[in-house]
């Protein structure tokens, strides 16, 4: 997929001319971001997002304990967004770590905000896009807490199974909040 057409089927809206669609694609930079590094940093601020078209990253924080806890991963065609840093204009609460070596689009604020105030097609899709990742966050919320480890692994394995192919085990553990050795037994159990 060329990454114009990654672009449009990530900003996919019926209120947007080709024209407009163009400008938009138009405004983003092509990055490459190596395994290890860093597309977002703690206590750093975060002047941009990017469409991820090649590779996996996630997001993560240290809790209190001191333990490495992911909190996201992202795919191909996913958003990576800090948003309280990005909207907020303030430094990172959490890392996103690029797991793999990473071709991704990135948008500056300033062009953001332009065209998110200048094309009304671009404001109701990222009241849209928003309003579906607040639902998902919440879901997700409910899920750990109403549903057991083995459920919460089929879920992502049937929702996202590039995650389970290629992510390290440690961090899929984490963001099943189980420990490596109890992700081992599931995935035992149900192969």
């Amino acid at each position: 997929m060329s990454h114009i057409a990654l672009l449009k089927k990530v900003y996919h809206h019926q209120l947007f001319t080709d024209q407009q669609m163009e400008r938009v694609c138009l405004l983003h930079q092509r990055v490459r971001v190596k395994k290890g590094d860093f597309f977002i940093q703690i206590n750093k601020f975060s002047n941009h997002y990017f469409i991820l078209e090649e590779g996996m990253a996630r997001a993560q924080v240290i809790d209190f304990q001191g333990n490495d806890i992911t909190t996201q991963f992202f795919i191909p065609g996913n958003i990576i967004i800090e948003p309280y840093a990005m909207f907020h204009r303030a430094v990172a609460i959490e890392n996103v770590i690029a797991l793999s070596d990473c071709i991704a689009w990135k948008m500056d604020f300033n062009n953001f905000q332009n065209i998110f105030h200048n094309i009304p097609a671009m404001a109701e899709w990222g009241r849209l896009w928003m309003s579906e990742n607040l639902t998902q966050l919440k879901l997700r919320s409910i899920e750990m807490i109403t549903q057991d480890a083995t459920t919460r692994y089929m879920r992502l394995l049937e929702t996202k199974p590039e995650i389970i192919q290629q992510a390290p085990l440690k961090h899929i553990a984490t963001y099943l909040g189980i420990t490596d050795t109890s992700l081992s037994r599931i995935r035992a159990k149900i192969s």
